[in-house]
């Protein structure tokens, strides 16, 4: 049987009823419920969240009130908005201004969420007015409350209940990178709650003037006022407010609960202190959205305040899609110490910090180094503290740089100067200690260096985001670690290859990923990438995976002897003969240790597949002194595998020569028996030597070989006798043939061979026995085979134009006789006698 499925019907006068009242609440409530091309039996079916807000709304219209209440503004005034921008193609702001993709994302993750809000149960009591409101300081706040500073995790409270918390149930947030437009965002929500009131909540009031600018850019400036107190009505239905998280910590319980509907944190991970926190947690009644580009602030997660994630766009993704500049790395190893300097609250102790780092010395070396690299290039500097910051501006601009110093100490008038004038490009550089980390953006912003290294990974995504801004002349942001070039990711300091978890560091090469539509920048690269890279990956599997993929870039000086010893194993069996010599420097000049060539040499010698470089690496492995060991591994190797079979006596000659000149470190015992056992691998070059000097040689050894018993030994002796006569590579190219079958016999040869001459003079004979290896010709081999095949072609052209040739006296003589003529016929041959 089929199943049927139930379509929701309405009768024509049912669904004119239901238009007519969605165009009522429209009236009523500012936001459509109803659009021209949607179909209200199905976006109004019993139970959708649009027709929940809808049956509430006839229900307070019909109670007589003019306009919604704040409890239905709450649960569905926001969800109609969203579904109206998202609705748009494209989702526009008032200014005309497209949201990208991600943006999208951000809103369409906290539509589902009210939507499924919308649908359950409804909500139990807001809780406002039940907290009591805290204790709080009067001191005039600005920057980020130390949020458990120097406090230990195992100390942080427990989550609240909901209970204890009431309003947790309505605050979200979502995680995009800095510089990949959150303010876009946020304006995207303000533009959704065109009918509710917005609280925007910063940390820094540089923040505040910049949202006011912003916002006010993008068509929403005629909504923004004053905060709204208690007792007063706002001055507009939705009212749109900007202020600092500090502001908000004292003042919560002064504002109006009735007048802000949303509330956007931005950089939610700075609202995480404990006063902050609680007063986030004592005004229970506006929806909450944070945003953050860190989840995390020392030993607190965002999460802990803002329990549900509506949109999460990691860093290398943003990347990928083009939302962010690339960034490329420059380490550089640093000339103080501070390994003495301790972690207090997650990060270095900035007084002990700058002890280390504030000399003169050192400040100039920095300027140097950023004059020397980068030039006149715009950049940020962060510096360990006030003083340091303006030291190392007096040697920036000794260096010739314009480099300026900021800090909390500069009025704000004299800094909003300064940031214009290097907005204009008066001013180069600008040195902070952490004035700039968070908020501050400048899209001309494009080296990043880090004087005062850090070990928290909030603050150095902070740091790396104010050049992260997109830019017509700007290809790449630069970051400057002040870390050892094969610093892995378990070292104190953060780097930026250990915030993205990356494998491997190339100098000057981009870290973060490829963006998947190339942009064409008119601007050059400010860094362009080494030709070598080191893995710093702490994860043992991926290190070595690195050196397997990227062997023939890899510098052996920044590995240790474990690993230089596998890289030069895979390099090894992969070197090409015409990558020998770039590849032999990274032994000469790279820094390899002498392990390293070893095991380069050995592995090339037994699994290169290409002959000559076998041969190249057999050399130049005995050209050193060979251990017993590996020396007897090399006789097994050439005198037994597969691969040497066609150069086998040219590798027995190598080896035996070695011997001669001392290379092999073995007792002279052991040097015997490797001498006649490859001089036996070469018995029959060794037989052809003998019988060339001396004609009987090949009547004695067959003779030795083919008697038994007595006159075996027999002719053993007189072989062995005869050797004895000749000259010393004679001798030994006899005795090198000879095998005898009985232990007399045996005793006779080895007696012989011991009496021939000392060990490295017969070695020297039995390599002279044997043939030089030929010289490779200086033609490669596709040449000789297409100068090969271009002189067959000319012969055989020429013996096609002597056939012709032949051919065409034939068809003259044809062509003179008369046609009636007939033929005569030839003379038979005469028959012989």
């Amino acid at each position: 049987m089929q199943e049927t499925t139930e379509q929701p019907t309405l009768a024509p006068e049912a669904a004119n009823g239901l238009t007519e009242t969605a165009a009522r609440a429209q009236d009523w409530a500012g936001e459509p419920f109803l659009r021209a091309d949607e179909d209200p039996a199905v976006v109004l079916a019993p139970g959708t969240a649009r027709r929940l807000a809808l049956d509430d709304a006839v229900e307070e219209m019909d109670a007589g009130r003019t306009t919604p209440s704040y409890e239905w503004k709450r649960r569905y005034a926001l969800m109609l908005g969203l579904e109206r921008v998202l609705t748009n193609r494209p989702p526009r702001l008032a200014s005309g201004t497209e949201l990208r993709k991600h943006q999208i994302d951000a809103l369409a993750g906290m539509l589902t969420e009210l939507i499924a809000a919308a649908q359950a149960a409804p909500e139990l009591g807001n809780g406002n007015g039940a907290y009591v409101e805290p204790e709080v300081d009067e001191e005039e706040e600005d920057e980020l409350e130390p949020a458990a500073a120097g406090g230990d995790a195992d100390e942080l409270p427990l989550p609240l209940s909901p209970e204890e918390d009431p309003g947790a149930v309505r605050r979200f947030r979502f995680r995009h990178p800095t510089a990949s437009g959150k303010t876009i965002a946020a304006a995207g929500f303000v533009e959704a709650a065109r009918t509710l009131g917005v609280l925007i909540l910063t940390h820094r009031r540089l923040l505040v003037s910049q949202f006011n600018r912003d916002l006010t850019a993008e068509g929403y400036g005629d909504r923004i006022v004053d905060a709204v107190e208690r007792g007063q009505e706002p001055p507009k239905a939705n009212p749109l407010t900007i202020q600092t998280y500090a502001w908000f910590a004292r003042h919560w319980g002064d504002l109006n609960p009735e007048a802000y509907h949303l509330v956007i944190a931005d950089e939610a991970h700075t609202a995480l202190g404990e006063k902050t926190s609680a007063a986030i947690r004592s005004f229970t009644n506006p929806i909450y959205i944070g945003m953050t580009a860190t989840e995390q602030l020392i030993a607190k997660q965002v999460s802990d305040v803002f329990p549900a994630s509506v949109d999460d766009l990691p860093l290398a993704d943003a990347a990928r899609r083009g939302l962010i500049a690339p960034l490329r790395s420059l380490r550089v190893p640093p000339a103080a110490a501070i390994h003495t300097v301790p972690i207090v609250g997650g990060d270095f102790e900035e007084r002990a910090l700058a002890q280390a780092l504030d000399h003169q010395a050192l400040n100039q070396a920095a300027a140097s180094l950023y004059r020397d690299r980068f030039d006149s290039t715009p950049g940020i500097v962060y510096a360990a503290g006030v003083e340091h910051a303006y030291n190392l501006a007096k040697e920036f601009r000794a260096a010739g740089l314009k480099a300026e110093a900021v800090s909390g100490r500069t009025p704000p008038v004299k800094l909003a100067e300064i940031l214009a004038a290097y907005e204009r490009g008066e001013i180069d550089v600008l040195i902070n200690a952490m004035l700039l980390a968070e908020g501050w953006n400048s899209p001309r912003a494009t080296v990043c260096m880090h004087l005062a290294p850090t070990a928290s990974k909030r603050v150095y995504q902070q740091r790396i985001g104010r050049i992260m801004r997109m830019h017509p002349r700007k290809e790449a942001g630069v970051v400057v670690d002040f870390v050892p070039k094969a610093a892995t990711h378990n070292e104190r300091v953060v780097s930026l290859h250990s915030l993205l978890d990356s494998d491997f560091y190339r100098e000057g090469a981009r870290v973060t990923p490829a963006p998947r539509r190339r942009q064409q920048r008119r601007a050059r690269r400010k860094l362009s990438p080494a030709p070598w890279l080191v893995p710093v990956t702490a994860d043992v599997k991926r290190r070595l995976g690195v050196i397997t993929r990227e062997w023939q870039r890899i510098d052996p000086r920044f590995l240790d002897e474990d690993e230089q010893r596998y890289w030069a194993t895979i390099a090894g069996r992969n070197v090409r003969f015409d990558e020998r010599v770039e590849f032999a420097k990274k032994f000469t000049e790279g820094g390899a240790s002498r392990g390293a060539l070893e095991t380069f040499l050995a592995t090339c010698a037994a699994e290169n597949p290409n002959r000559r470089l076998r041969m190249t690496a057999l050399a130049d492995r005995v050209s050193m002194v060979v251990e017993r060991a590996d020396f007897d591994d090399l006789v097994t190797l050439v005198t037994q595998a597969p691969t040497w079979e066609k150069d086998r006596v040219q590798g027995v000659r190598i080896l035996l020569r070695a011997i001669g000149e001392g290379k092999a470190d073995a007792p002279e015992q052991i040097l015997a028996r490797w001498i006649w056992r490859l001089a036996r691998a070469t018995r029959k070059v060794q037989d052809r030597r003998a019988s060339a000097e001396f004609p009987e040689a090949k009547r004695l050894l067959g003779a030795l070989a083919n008697s038994r018993g007595h006159r075996h030994e027999e002719n053993a002796a007189k072989l062995v006798n005869a050797a004895r006569e000749q000259p010393l590579e004679v001798g030994a190219a006899l005795l090198a043939s000879a095998e005898g079958y009985t232990p007399r016999a045996n005793q006779l040869i080895d007696a012989a061979r011991e009496q021939l001459g000392t060990l490295p003079e017969v070695a020297h004979g039995l390599a002279e026995n044997l043939p030089a290896p030929k010289q490779p010709s200086g033609r490669s081999r596709r040449r000789r085979r297409r100068r090969k095949k271009k002189s067959q072609n000319a012969q055989q052209q020429q013996q096609q134009q002597a056939q012709n040739g032949q051919q065409q006296p034939q068809a003259a003589q044809d062509a003179t006789k008369p046609p009636d003529e007939p033929a005569k016929p030839e003379p038979a041959p005469a028959q012989e006698p």
